[in-house]
């Protein structure tokens, strides 16, 4: 097995094939900063390299998911003078597009509040389950900003823009069971069951099904946002059925079924996704 990281920004700790990844800056409401998008980025490449790791918790330490961006350097937290404007990246968004990216389901636990970077960097996970605790914004005009970590993309895809449009203008703080409403998270539950949910579902996904197929089916879903047409999904799902079609992890799907017993998938995604996977242009980040 392969040894944990010493991480401080974050904790990262395996189980039963279930990466959590906790952002640990209580003292601050777990606001972001250099070092947690670093850490974080590592930690990502970590488990995506990581057979043992089949499904990744993103959640928060204390009573705050993360409070955004860390104000702590005032007026100038923003300012970026030593940068070149034509390339500069903002670091929000490098850290989507690794969440965007990565082979491994993704589920955010939003323990408390999620506000800025704290509520974008979710978009491009998976499933997103609230406390009733949870309050969320994109308050980034209420900041002289403008919206980051592509959310400009993720956020009318998962809710509309008639509903993007609202939050992103107002830039108002809003409860979960409004994010609930919206489509933005799956469930709103109880602090206390919150992360019981989030890893009861990590665990399905690790139990019970093939990492290859999942791999490949989460960048279908992800890809697919921006098919020209049906034929394109057509023509990369008639790809997978093919390659997975004759696969070991197929015949043991099938087998597993008519034997009436938990199947043991075979194949890895650190070695055996096929050969048109990426099919997609990569970007690099």
């Amino acid at each position: 097995m392969p040894t944990e990281p010493t991480y401080e920004a974050i904790r990262y700790d395996v189980h039963d094939g279930v990466l959590t990844m906790t952002l640990n800056r209580p003292e601050r409401l777990n606001a972001f900063n250099g070092q947690m998008m670093r850490e974080m980025m590592d930690a990502l490449n970590r488990a995506d390299g990581d057979d043992s790791v089949r499904a990744v918790i993103v959640t928060g330490e204390g009573r705050g998911f993360c409070a955004g961006a860390d104000l702590s350097s005032g007026g100038d937290t923003f300012s970026h003078p030593e940068a070149d404007g034509d390339t500069y990246r903002d670091g929000g968004g490098v850290l989507s597009l690794a969440i965007y990216n990565v082979r491994k389901p993704i589920i955010a636990a939003i323990n408390g509040p999620a506000v800025g970077v704290g509520i974008t960097m979710t978009l491009p996970m998976d499933i997103r389950l609230a406390s009733t605790e949870a309050r969320m914004g994109f308050v980034f005009v209420r900041r002289g900003m403008v919206p980051e970590a592509c959310s400009s993309y993720f956020l009318p895809r998962l809710v509309g823009m008639g509903r993007a449009t609202e939050w992103a203008l107002t830039g108002r703080v809003f409860p979960a069971s409004e994010a609930l409403e919206a489509g933005l998270v799956n469930r709103v539950l109880p602090p206390d069951e919150l992360l019981p949910a989030a890893r009861e579902l990590a665990r399905e996904i690790a139990a019970n099904t093939s990492p290859v197929s999942v791999a490949i089916t989460r960048h279908m879903l992800w890809k697919g946002l921006d098919a020209e047409s049906p034929m394109a999904a057509h023509r990369v799902e008639s790809k997978g059925i093919y390659w997975r079609g004759k696969s070991d992890d197929a015949r043991e799907g099938v087998t597993s079924f008519l034997e009436k017993r938990p199947a043991e998938f075979p194949m890895k995604v650190s070695s055996d996704l096929p050969p048109y996977f990426p099919w997609w242009e990569d970007e690099p980040f």
